[in-house]
């Protein structure tokens, strides 16, 4: 296209028909093309920069960074917090479990310790005041810290060993209190600490009439004020002047067995006591019916007078 030449552009309206025509020259045709290149040019650059910043966003502010790590550390505090909860929780449970097992060990001390107040277990062999030895090589001496629940099932273990331990130990009691009574009621010795036999159980001649009378006890001779002891465990339920009998102490041994001990100078116990084996009871005299110092002794059993010289002669259980 020449410069000289021209172009015609004919505009023909929607009313009437009527067209109009338009003449475009270089110089306008040439403005034309550069402001619809100038628009393209800056379309695309448009474009380009929205999508370099959606790629990439601009760096932020100070005080952006700054609220950031603000809420960065609060989150972390929050979270840290919990933490130190859940294991002070932790800690306050395990305290609780030691408390409760350091009481239940604490039993057991007491119950080892009555063993060996019995004579069961040998005091040179258990000392329940001092903790077991223990003792070996060790492979280093780095080693790993237990964690929380290893420590759990350490315990778990422990406890459960110590309630197997109370089981028996319970048991053992039990037992050894039953054979400690039973010792403790089995009639058998003599009721004095000194002295000797002076009149047998049965028919004997009457040391005042001289006549053959029954003797329903064995007499045993002593020093004047020397122990009269019970020969078993038992509660006293007589312990007073008499006819015939004088100071008379009478012990009930349970199964219907009775011990009776008269001509006491003094009476040391009173009705209702309980008496163990070996405890004094009165000391020895010559009150009531009687020729000199000494203890009349009676068994009874259901209400009928047995020889006591079968318990004396008893071995101890």
């Amino acid at each position: 296209m020449k410069p000289e030449d021209d172009m015609n552009i004919i505009l023909v309206g929607k009313r009437h028909g009527k067209s109009r025509t338009v003449s475009i020259n270089a110089p306008v045709l040439a403005g034309v093309v550069f402001i619809v290149t100038a628009l393209l040019i800056l379309a695309g650059w448009s474009g380009y920069q929205v999508a370099v910043s959606q790629i990439e966003p601009a760096e932020p502010a100070e005080s952006e960074l700054l609220a950031q790590w603000q809420s960065r550390l609060s989150e972390q505090k929050t979270e840290l917090s919990r933490i130190e909860r859940n294991v002070q929780q932790q800690v306050d449970a395990l305290t609780l479990r030691l408390g409760d097992m350091q009481g239940r060990l604490l039993r057991l001390d007491a119950l080892g310790q009555r063993f060996l107040e019995s004579g069961l277990v040998a005091s040179d062999e258990f000392d329940f005041d001092q903790p077991a030895a223990v003792g070996g090589p060790e492979e280093s001496l780095d080693g790993d810290s237990f964690t929380a629940p290893e420590l759990t099932s350490m315990i778990d273990q422990l406890a459960r060993r110590i309630e197997d331990r109370e089981q028996q130990l319970r048991m053992l009691d039990m037992v050894t209190s039953r054979q400690k009574l039973e010792k403790e009621l089995f009639v058998e010795g003599r009721p004095i600490t000194w002295g000797w036999l002076s009149s047998k159980y049965g028919y004997r001649s009457d040391p005042f009439t001289g006549k053959r009378t029954w003797h329903a006890g064995v007499d045993l001779a002593g020093k004047d004020g020397s122990d009269i002891i019970s020969v078993a465990g038992g509660v006293v339920t007589y312990a007073d002047e008499r006819y015939g009998y004088g100071n008379l102490v009478e012990v009930d041994h349970g199964d219907g067995l009775v011990t009776r001990y008269a001509h006491a100078k003094t009476i040391k116990v009173k009705v209702g006591d309980v008496v163990q084996k070996g405890q004094v009871l009165a000391l020895m005299g010559s009150t009531g019916r009687s020729t000199g110092p000494h203890v009349h002794f009676e068994v009874i059993r259901n209400g009928k007078s047995e020889n006591p010289e079968t318990y004396i002669k008893r071995a101890s259980r």
